[in-house]
């Protein structure tokens, strides 16, 4: 089984897919033991890295618990307990992934740096022949030097390798940081729409998520911002470092002076959210980070976002409370491969990543942009909206009364994938948005597909 299928889909889908097949047939109430990480790469021909993705995606949605030194197991569905409504939006969503003419996941569709991991891990090996347990014991420390390089932007914003943690991946990263820190039931308050997969692991890792919606620009109503803090003595901010994704705006940055003051004032940590930074079409000059208090200062992000998903590790960059969070990262006893985390590390010093996701930048605005020009054309009295600073989708608002999870089913009975904006929200906000993304098939396939959605909406009108 190779990366990607003649169908397009990924290695690590076709996994989640095999899992599922295995886990569904099961009996409600029962239990599995699943094949372990290795036993499955091998039979599937994968990466480990791989399989193990696929599972980290599973254990996210609740379908298979990790049992430490006795590998994963799955649970069959309890009869008489229906999924909720978001869970079931969710779970077509994901089965429809495969949708030639608009897909959800447009970031995903993008190719990774697999090929020129590989080719490093390889040199890598003959340079360095095996010795025992002990084959490139320094792969951690290099990549956390080339992560704190990386962050690195002047003497007085700098970073370095103590204060970059590791983990396996985001769900792990979270959970580690809010025990290290003591944050379990605290408040976070998010700006949303927001990432479905980011909101679900905040939820799971005892954190209750308050909603901040951004305005049409990107701005954050600063005066509700600031009543927030006060009545809900939150502890955690949780703000894009530069791109607002699925929205595809910025923070203005005549705002971050005063998001900052109202930070320090009421003692709360800026949670800055990096994944989607490198997805600027136009970087910006400056990130929140620049002038928020260091010391109440935690960034997070994921390799997959900038290498591929065949290294879904996460990292944090933390100053303060360093005792607490190496006690607490080191007790994880994360294992990540030292001889992946080593190639990595090359990988940002050869430049390869730079030269790699300035491709992907090209690519990613040449294909919005000819979907917004379409969009305009065949939806522009139907929806609102505007041509994203970045990513890979554009986000609109329908404006008629739509019942956007109707409107779902009737185009995923047509073959057609769209992303209801309440996905975005643990509140049911942006009920009357959608998130549209190309998946790059024929030419005439995004203008069939854009006719059917302004054919769907024609009903409600």
């Amino acid at each position: 089984m190779k990366r990607s299928t003649k169908s397009g889909e990924f290695a690590y889908q076709a996994v989640y897919r095999y899992l599922m097949e295995l886990i569904v047939p099961m009996a409600p109430g029962s239990y599995s033991k699943l094949p372990s990480l290795r036993d499955l790469a091998r039979r599937l021909e994968v990466s480990i890295s791989t399989v193990q993705y696929a599972y980290s995606l599973l254990e996210h949605e609740g379908r298979v618990q990790s049992v430490p030194k006795s590998g994963y197991f799955a649970r069959g569905a309890d009869a008489g307990v229906p999924a909720t409504g978001t869970e079931q939006l969710l779970q077509a969503l994901q089965q429809a992934g495969a949708a030639q003419l608009m897909a959800p996941h447009g970031t995903h569709a993008m190719p990774s740096l697999e090929a020129s991991l590989l080719g490093i891990e390889r040199q890598l090996l003959r340079q360095y022949p095996r010795a025992g347990a002990q084959v490139h014991p320094y792969g951690e420390l290099e990549l956390r030097t080339a992560l704190a390089a990386r962050y690195t932007r002047s003497v007085h914003r700098c970073w370095n390798a103590e204060d970059v943690y590791l983990a396996v991946d985001l769900c792990s990263l979270f959970e580690t940081l809010v025990t290290a820190l003591e944050l379990r039931g605290s408040a976070v308050l998010v700006a949303t729409p927001c990432s479905w997969r980011l909101l679900g692991i905040l939820r799971m890792a005892g954190l209750r998520v308050i909603e901040l919606p951004l305005g049409d620009d990107g701005s954050l109503d600063l005066e509700r911002f600031a009543g927030l803090l006060t009545r809900e003595s939150v502890r955690l901010v949780m703000l894009s470092s530069q791109l607002n994704c699925p929205h595809g705006s910025l923070i203005p940055a005549a705002q971050h002076p005063a998001i900052a003051a109202l930070l320090e004032r009421h003692g709360a940590w800026l949670l800055e959210n990096d994944l989607d930074a490198e997805y600027c079409f136009t970087r910006p000059s400056a990130c929140l980070r620049d002038v928020v208090d260091p010391e109440r200062l935690l960034v997070f992000s994921s390799l997959e976002r900038t290498v591929g998903v065949e290294v879904p590790f996460a990292y944090l960059l933390a100053r303060h409370a360093r005792r607490a969070l190496q006690r607490r990262f080191l007790a994880r006893g994360f294992r990540l491969p030292p001889l992946r985390q080593q190639a990595v590390a090359r990988l940002y010093a050869k430049g390869k990543v730079d030269l790699h996701l300035e491709h992907m930048r090209g690519r990613m605005r040449e294909r919005v942009s000819h979907l917004y020009r379409q969009m305009q054309v065949h939806l522009g009295a139907q929806l609102q909206f505007q041509m994203p600073a970045g990513g890979a989708s554009i986000w609109a608002q329908v404006r008629a009364p739509v019942d956007t999870r109707q409107l779902f089913q009737r185009l995923l009975d047509q073959g057609l994938v769209i992303t209801p904006g309440e996905l975005f929200s643990l509140q049911g906000q942006f009920a009357r948005h959608l998130r549209l993304g190309w998946s790059c098939g024929q030419p005439g396939d995004l203008q069939q597909g854009l006719s059917l959605l302004s054919q769907a909406l024609q009903r409600w009108e």
